[in-house]
């Protein structure tokens, strides 16, 4: 047993440069789906990433069929979200942390975000909003990663638009249009609609918070890249 299966919130926080030990709720997604990844510790992590993939897809196909096959959508988009989670549990619980698979993960997660917003098309969402949320997912994304190569040993922030609330959404669409096909209450709205306006809601929010968590960690933080000059970031300074 490795110390990150003991104790997969340290290990979950080491990782990702946020401690989240205050966060009930976090605390307990991370301990299931460690006590989930068990019977999986064998499996290669990669392989669960790019699993997760196939099935974020497959949800698209579903969410095509239209009328009840949105209810199984629903079940694949929460198997998007478990997955998501199992082959970084497996990775840490048997020490198989690496530097690819990390890119790995990366690259499968933004790809099944993308298949989260094609659900979303197909159930109706405008194709515009999709657009705009599938934008701001990879803006999301792109400026934690950039942030993180030039020196922020953290994850930022974590956000209120974060994957979990990427697979949230698009689960209530996905169960809404299965059970109740003529809309939202009150507006007559569809699932998909009224998700995609949410989702975007949630992006603009966490989006701030991300630029936030950024300019706190690299303010006045020597640039330490490859062509470093040893000077602390200031306005105006382009490190390109």
């Amino acid at each position: 047993m490795t110390g990150d299966e003991a104790n997969p919130v340290a290990g979950w926080s080491r990782l990702h440069g946020e401690d989240v030990s205050a966060s009930n709720l976090v605390v307990g997604w991370l301990r299931f789906v460690h006590a989930l990844a068990r019977p999986f510790d064998r499996v290669h992590p990669d392989v669960l990433s790019a699993a997760g993939v196939v099935v974020a897809a497959s949800a698209v196909a579903a969410a095509g069929g239209g009328g009840r096959w949105a209810l199984l959508a629903l079940l694949l988009v929460i198997a998007t979200g478990v997955l998501d989670g199992l082959d970084g549990a497996v990775a840490l619980r048997t020490g198989r942390v690496r530097p690819l698979g990390a890119v790995v993960d990366a690259v499968a997660d933004r790809l099944s975000d993308l298949s989260l917003v094609l659900v979303l098309l197909v159930l109706g969402a405008e194709a515009w909003w999709c657009a705009a949320i599938g934008g701001s997912v990879l803006l999301h994304e792109y400026a934690r990663a950039k942030a993180q190569a030039v020196g922020m040993a953290s994850a930022g922030a974590i956000t209120a638009a974060e994957r979990p609330t990427r697979v949230i959404v698009v689960a209530i669409a996905c169960a809404g249009t299965g059970l109740a096909p003529g809309g939202t209450p009150v507006t007559g709205w569809s699932w998909a609609a009224v998700s995609a306006l949410v989702w975007a809601g949630c992006a603009a929010v966490g989006f701030g918070q991300l630029v936030t968590g950024i300019r706190r960690e690299l303010t006045d933080r020597p640039w330490t890249g490859p062509f470093a000059s040893g000077r602390s970031d200031e306005p105006g300074h382009d490190p390109r």
